[in-house]
């Protein structure tokens, strides 16, 4: 095990493939080594084979890294059934280093698999890859991808499903947090609404209130997912002068919305909201890049968001993609 991290260390390698081929090589190493009774590096991998693990781990890393995606997530794992045959004999699936490795992860139903489901190789790649369950909501913005493996049962296909997806966060239960405040500097609002976003507010909403005594101060809400108001909870006590937040849970529901890119007049690549509404569809250039735009060229910004509006609603007259993918 030592030997395959020293390749991998040599590898030309970019520092995302490199730093996650490493580490799971690390747990191989370590959840191996706690069944054999050995040091992690001295461990040598009979039941994988050295070279195929090489080959899955980095080739599997670096093929997410080509595709530019930087975002993985996994259902609950399946890890088969009955016994699998091994270099020390007959054993129980999941295998132990597997189970080892799986530790902390959903389990979900077995399926059909007769023998093993999952490898200790592919626990370990999920260890590294994944971020844990998809969201929520989501939609599949491209056709799935299906690889298969070197056995063929009958009953089922023996394959890997990926789904290129995207979060579908305009719709569902939301948290409302909200707060009022006469303590805090207005000019430490934008600070702290960067501080929101960044814990994964969806938005942050700031208005004039009258408070007791007659003070004048600020109404804070935020509007944040269920999975990310603890952590918005936690960046809106931490930012701002609170002590104390409401919280309540409501259903949001808005229209269906993606993004595309359109090429501006410089030749740049520009993202647009696009709003699936009732009489068609709306755009909305992204103010980030519009502004962008107007400092490179020297136009106005709103000159250049209309210009970006129009190229929006020409490309998505002509697109084909249904609503809402």
């Amino acid at each position: 095990m030592g030997e395959l991290i020293a390749i991998i260390e040599r590898a030309e390698l970019s520092s995302w493939v490199r730093e996650r081929a490493v580490r799971a090589f690390e747990l191989l190493g370590q959840a191996e080594g706690q069944v054999h009774g050995l040091p992690a590096d001295r461990v040598a991998l009979h039941e994988v084979g050295a070279v195929d693990a090489l080959v899955d781990v980095v080739g599997g890393i670096e093929g997410f890294e080509q595709l530019g995606v930087s975002r993985i997530y996994n259902r609950p794992v399946a890890v088969g059934s009955g016994w699998v045959h091994a270099a020390h004999g007959t054993i129980p699936v999941p295998a132990p280093a597997t189970a080892i490795l799986l530790e902390g992860l959903e389990i979900g139903s077995n399926g059909p698999v007769i023998g093993e489901a999952t490898t200790p190789t592919g626990a370990a790649l999920l260890r590294v890859l994944s971020s844990g369950a998809p969201p929520a909501q989501w939609r599949a913005i491209e056709a799935g991808a299906w690889g298969a493996g070197g056995r063929n049962p009958r009953s089922y296909p023996n394959a890997l499903r990926l789904i290129l997806a995207s979060a579908a966060v305009e719709a569902g239960e939301v948290v409302l947090l909200s707060t009022d405040l006469d303590d805090l500097s207005p000019e430490y609002l934008d600070p702290l609404r960067e501080a929101l976003f960044a814990a994964g507010a969806l938005d942050v909403q700031v208005w004039t209130t009258q408070m007791k005594k007659g003070r004048v101060g600020f109404r804070i809400e935020v509007t944040a997912g269920p999975a990310q108001a603890d952590q918005a909870a936690a960046a809106l006590f931490r930012h701002s002068t609170t002590s104390g937040i409401r919280r309540h849970t409501a259903e949001r529901v808005t229209l269906a919305r993606r993004e595309v890119e359109v090429t501006s007049a410089d030749g740049s690549a520009v993202r647009v909201k696009v709003l699936e509404g009732p009489d068609g569809p709306r755009v909305k250039p992204e103010y980030e890049d519009v502004a962008a735009v107007a400092r490179r060229t020297g136009q106005p910004a709103h000159e250049v968001a209309r210009d970006l509006h129009n190229r929006a609603l020409r490309l998505v007259s002509t697109d084909k993609t249904p609503p809402g993918l």
